[in-house]
């Protein structure tokens, strides 16, 4: 849990409020969107991380027993199902801080993403 309620003015910020052991889990999955996103540029959202194309990308945050990973996944089949494990309320994502972070799983999430925002920009 964060140590200050003062709101993040950036991700570095964020991260920092956190114990060792959750700022590695979130500079993982900070890496993770990076490289797959490359062109995506960081910003704080509703107080949390999140990365932006033309559109924000995805939101991650560091709770209690969790990180929770968002907007849902729509629109690919296998994707869903593999992401079906870690389904929360409204679609959303949940990793168990006790367990192995699924940062290939964030990865391919994050590819779709990108490509739907894509797809989003081109329509007239």
């Amino acid at each position: 849990m964060p140590t200050s309620r003062v709101r993040p003015t950036n991700i570095d910020d964020y991260i920092a409020r956190f114990s060792p052991d959750v700022q590695e889990v979130l500079e993982g999955i900070r890496s993770t969107i990076r490289e797959s996103a490359p062109d995506a540029h960081e910003v704080i959202s509703y107080s949390i991380p999140a990365f932006k194309l033309s559109g924000i990308l995805v939101y991650f945050a560091a709770f209690k027993k969790h990180i929770g990973f968002y907007p849902p996944v729509s629109g690919d089949a296998k994707l869903k199902k593999a992401i079906s494990a870690y389904a929360g309320e409204k679609g959303n994502l949940r990793f168990p801080l006790g367990q192995p972070i699924p940062y290939d799983l964030i990865g391919r999430i994050v590819k779709h993403r990108v490509k739907q925002d894509r797809a989003k920009v081109r329509l007239p």
